[in-house]
């Protein structure tokens, strides 16, 4: 039902080849369109857009967490469990 087929990178123009296995994986999630990236400009993608964690101590608890904002000094930061029992 599906065969390779070869598509061009728009980041870095590389040829890739978009796979049947892969493409029957897209139709499964209910995907149309074809990727537009090779798979390692995808994969740079994906860790360009996580967001930087910062390691914290949580004022109420103690414990070590990571926060996705940059802690401001005096300011008080929970751990996640801490800041759900309290809303």
């Amino acid at each position: 039902m599906y065969q390779d087929e070869k598509l061009i990178c728009e980041d870095c123009g590389a040829e890739f080849v978009f796979t049947a296995g892969e493409q029957e994986f897209y139709a499964e999630k209910g995907l149309v369109n074809k990727p537009k990236r090779c798979p390692e400009c995808r994969k740079k993608r994906r860790q360009n857009n996580r967001k930087k964690m910062y390691d914290v101590v949580c004022s109420k608890c103690g414990a070590h967490t990571q926060v996705p904002f940059k802690p401001v000094l005096g300011k008080e930061v929970y751990c996640k469990d801490c800041y759900n029992s309290m809303h």
